[in-house]
């Protein structure tokens, strides 16, 4: 595996954000990937830092709710899953994983080729 880079990111890296927890296998899969690749990632551990109600939505918008949780017995209310999900960070699919407006949710290694394909184009 190459070193990890700088915390400089280049014009050339994409801006990509991971977000999970340190101790989860696919979280630290996921930042593996990106820095095999040498892309800078940043790492939001959601134990720290929890995530932020309006990056939440972003995701449970364009993924749906049902795409973001691993338990099946939650409702699809998007208020009241929003705020289960902020309190128990469990129950989401982990790593969440961002890149500029396009997002994913669990381990997704051909949407995130596609993504660093694209860009090398």
């Amino acid at each position: 595996m190459p070193p990890p880079l700088g915390k400089t990111p280049t014009k050339k890296m994409p801006k990509i954000e991971v977000f999970g927890l340190g101790d989860s296998q696919s979280t630290r899969a996921a930042v593996r990937f990106f820095r095999e690749r040498r892309i800078v990632v940043r790492l939001v551990d959601l134990q720290k830092k929890p995530m932020d109600a309006a990056e939440l939505r972003q995701f449970t918008n364009r993924l749906g709710a049902a795409a973001l949780i691993d338990a099946t017995d939650l409702t699809s209310n998007p208020g009241g899953l929003i705020a289960r999900i902020r309190a128990d960070v469990s129950l989401l699919r982990l790593p969440l994983v961002r890149y500029g407006d396009e997002v994913t949710a669990g381990q997704d290694e051909t949407t995130w080729r596609a993504w660093l394909t694209r860009r090398n184009r």
